[in-house]
């Protein structure tokens, strides 16, 4: 990301990842529309795909996993449609994936219900079934055991493998990060995420033939994961969304009226249109509305100064404070992107990246809990950076052995009363605590 910073700014990052979202729904469309099924009914599935997911779309690298997920997603759906050679290159995009986010699992997971799906299927079929079915469960083991195989190769070894199971099981970081929650569906973001899980429950309910073995496998996992977590949500979309286009259709084509003859007439209509551009319509029409709404500020490209430390963290670059801070989670990225080198934080709002012992000591200082102290001449913190409302910065502002010399309506900076701190706080010593 610090490269990416330097060498695309603000509005170029915000366009590098609004093209990659664009390459990801784009692809996910073609995938819903390998079988040319009504254009309508697609367009609507990723529209309420996209809203449903919208909330997670920041300039993060979980949005290469987005990519990556969906590429894996259709090129399984390819290899499950006959196109068994559309696997070789997965071992390859694996050892891409497993160094750069930690998402590479849920490709694992894909494979491996594909996997399953096609070993119940070679158990319950006959003759030429059978055959198939043997030959695709080789072919997804051997891809399997081979990505397995290339994902050991990163800087942390077997480590990144263990790295998933690890975190699910630190409840003190996962009850703290809110994006690894249950979600709230009261909150506006979410409530689109809602009535997609309704509409694949009505779906099941209707339909009058028996799903897929591995589309009952992608929607129990996955929908189990969104549940439990709802940075899952949008992985969820991703695989139900073809899977609720494909059954709707067989609804749709059981159904003899006007009206869905109509709108099937004009689908194809459409649909030939799209032909004949190869498929790269979409793609254009994704990668010009998100470059369009860059470019007339229709998305957000800077960083909300009521939320983010800018101007504590302007105030930090002209003074120069020396030794080693402490600093509110939250602010951790923007002075991660905004000061480093020259500050370099406690801790940012990948906790889990630091590890249960080093955010447990955080804790204990925000709460100064017993023995926070302990942890300030553990690490030499010389100063700190906290929310102006929190609990901390209130109790901080009651003691002498640390003074305020920077506050506004986001943060306060606070810096230890020693001698070696006298020249800094003789300049700025005097300020007052403003909300």
């Amino acid at each position: 990301m610090a490269f990416v910073h330097q060498s695309l700014g603000l509005t170029g990052i915000v366009m590098f990842f609004g093209l990659l979202i664009s390459l990801s729904y784009t692809t996910l469309f073609r995938l819903m529309q390998k079988e040319r099924g009504n254009i309508f009914l697609t367009v609507f599935m990723i529209l309420l795909t996209i809203v449903s997911s919208i909330f997670h779309w920041l300039a993060r690298p979980h949005i290469f996993s987005l990519l990556l997920f969906v590429i894996i997603y259709y090129y399984l759906e390819q290899f499950q449609s006959g196109h068994i050679q559309t696997l070789y290159f997965f071992p390859l995009l694996i050892l891409f994936w497993v160094n750069l986010h930690g998402g590479f699992i849920s490709g694992f997971m894909l494979i491996s219900v594909y996997l399953i799906g096609n070993l119940v299927k070679f158990i319950l079929s006959r003759d030429e079934a059978k055959k198939l079915y043997r030959q695709k469960t080789k072919v997804l083991t051997l891809t399997l055991l081979t990505c397995l195989f290339v994902s050991l190769i990163n800087p942390y070894g077997l480590d990144v493998m263990l790295y998933p199971m690890k975190l699910i099981s630190q409840e003190s970081i996962i009850d703290y990060i809110a994006e690894f929650q249950s979600p709230n569906f009261h909150h506006l973001l979410l409530v689109p995420s809602k009535y997609f899980l309704l509409l694949m429950i009505l779906l099941i309910g209707i339909l009058k033939k028996k799903l897929d073995v591995i589309e009952i496998l992608l929607i129990i996992l996955f929908a189990n994961m969104a549940l439990f977590s709802q940075r899952f949500i949008s992985l969820f979309c991703i695989v139900a969304a073809p899977i609720f286009v494909r059954n709707a259709q067989w609804i749709f084509n059981q159904t003899k009226s006007r009206l869905v003859d109509l709108f099937q007439r004009r689908s194809d209509d459409i649909c030939l249109m799209d032909a004949s551009t190869s498929g790269y319509l979409w793609l254009v029409v994704g990668i010009l509305i998100m470059t369009l709404a860059v470019a007339t500020n229709r998305i957000e490209h800077k960083f909300d100064e009521s939320r983010k430390p800018v101007e504590a963290v302007n105030f930090l670059k002209k003074v120069s404070l020396k030794g080693n801070m402490f600093n509110d989670d939250e602010f951790g990225d923007y002075i991660i992107y905004s000061a480093y080198p020259q500050y370099k934080v406690f801790i940012d709002s990948r906790v889990d990246m630091y590890g249960v012992d080093h955010f447990k000591e955080y804790l204990s200082m925000v709460y100064f809990k017993p023995g926070w102290e302990n942890i300030i001449e553990k690490y030499k913190i010389n100063w700190m950076i906290l929310n102006s409302d929190s609990i901390f910065s209130r109790y901080l502002m009651e003691r002498k052995d640390w003074r305020l010399i920077y506050s506004d309506r986001v943060a306060n900076i606070f810096v230890r009363n020693i001698s070696e701190n006298q020249d800094i706080l003789r300049d700025y010593g005097h300020v007052n605590y403003c909300r």
